[in-house]
């Protein structure tokens, strides 16, 4: 055989052993891709993504995207071959497995916190909606969540509101931490709260629940690292009371990423006229009670995922305006907003066609 033609051929059979072992050679990653896109003024599903009762709503048209990102499941192993090719891929990212699943945590819950993490997203979205269009909204200070095994556990539970601490009134969820911290661990702290069920019973007949109860629980050590701080075992967030009905019907989307889109979609209904003039507009960011928006993850997917869809101009968190900038996808404008208001100033802009001074993303 000639010396050429051995060279190639030994050549071919270590690149096909190479592949081969490739296949099964597992690595610790995961990947991203671009997810669907939803326009949160229309339907999806057969059924509005917005459904508004109780109060007037309007006509709307165009598009107020929502974007999502598409990754690998927490028990996928990755072979060598498809990282690779992943690395390559433009439209797609491969990241550390510990990223998308940090501590071992398991697919089942990463759902779970993601879907906890949406139901908040959208409460704070109708918050930042109604505030926007000075509509009042009851809201007060709840226990969010129990840790297992912790001294509250089974003294105060998921939705219980508090209304003070020790005998001081609590406005925020941030006053709970700071006074229960105030005491060293083995102190006592007395809780006054409205039991969830009594709360969810005065809801339901329209009146304000006034049974509480004091409830006495002892403070032990935080497990977190190098801090000897009390702790009782909670984390309080915010519930809410609207003056009229608001649903969100979108399944199988996860994460407080949407947030911004929706409160724009909410206040879209719930005013005259067209907010996009008719544009396509897609967008991401998580947002507060106060309307701030707030960064996100996988942002070049996003912008990836939006462009395809059709999207025109792309409202970005101004903390991942760098990232997005440095890739952005041709024929997509990238806003930069920091507040519910930055992007309704630019929705005028681009309604209006008058688009010169928009905001846009830079790398810088």
């Amino acid at each position: 055989m000639p010396r050429r033609t051995a060279t190639m051929l030994a050549s071919t059979l270590m690149l096909i052993a190479l592949l081969c072992a490739g296949v099964f050679i597992t690595v610790p990653y995961s990947e991203m891709s671009p997810g669907p896109t939803v326009n949160t003024l229309g339907d999806h599903d057969g059924e509005p993504v917005l459904q508004i009762s109780g109060r007037k709503t309007y006509a709307t048209s165009g598009h107020l995207n929502m974007t999502t990102v598409r990754v690998t499941s927490a028990d996928y192993k990755m072979n060598l071959v498809e990282a690779v090719y992943g690395w390559l891929a433009h439209d797609n990212k491969v990241v550390p497995h510990d990223t998308l699943y940090p501590d071992g945590k398991t697919e089942e819950q990463s759902t779970q916190e993601n879907a906890e993490e949406f139901s908040q997203s959208q409460e704070s979205a109708k918050v930042a909606a109604l505030k926007e269009l000075n509509v009042p909204v009851r809201s007060w200070v709840i226990v969010s969540t129990v840790v297992k095994g912790s001294p509250a556990e089974g003294r105060l539970h998921a939705g219980d509101v508090i209304k003070a601490v020790d005998g001081t009134a609590v406005k925020e969820p941030a006053d709970v931490a700071e006074l229960v911290t105030k005491h060293k661990p083995g102190d006592k702290v007395v809780f006054t709260i409205v039991p969830a069920k009594e709360q969810a019973a005065a809801e339901k007949e329209h009146r304000t629940a006034t049974k509480t109860q004091k409830v006495t629980i002892t403070t032990r050590t935080s497990d977190d690292s190098g801090k000897k701080r009390a702790i009782v075992g909670i984390s309080a967030g915010t519930d809410h009371t609207f003056p009229f009905s608001i649903d969100i019907k979108l399944a199988d989307v996860g994460g407080p990423s949407a947030g911004l889109m929706f409160s724009l979609g909410i206040y879209d209904k719930l005013t005259p006229g067209n907010l996009t003039g008719g544009k396509f507009v897609a967008g991401t960011g998580t947002i507060d009670d106060a309307g701030k928006v707030g960064p996100i993850g996988g942002i070049e997917m996003k912008t990836v995922g939006a462009r395809d869809k059709g999207a025109q101009y792309f409202l970005t968190p101004a903390e991942n305006c760098a990232a997005a900038a440095s890739d952005t996808p041709e024929g997509l404008t990238l806003v930069k907003v920091k507040t519910i208001d930055d992007a309704l100033g630019a929705l005028k802009d681009i309604r209006s066609g008058d688009t010169a001074d928009l905001p846009k993303c830079t790398t810088k």
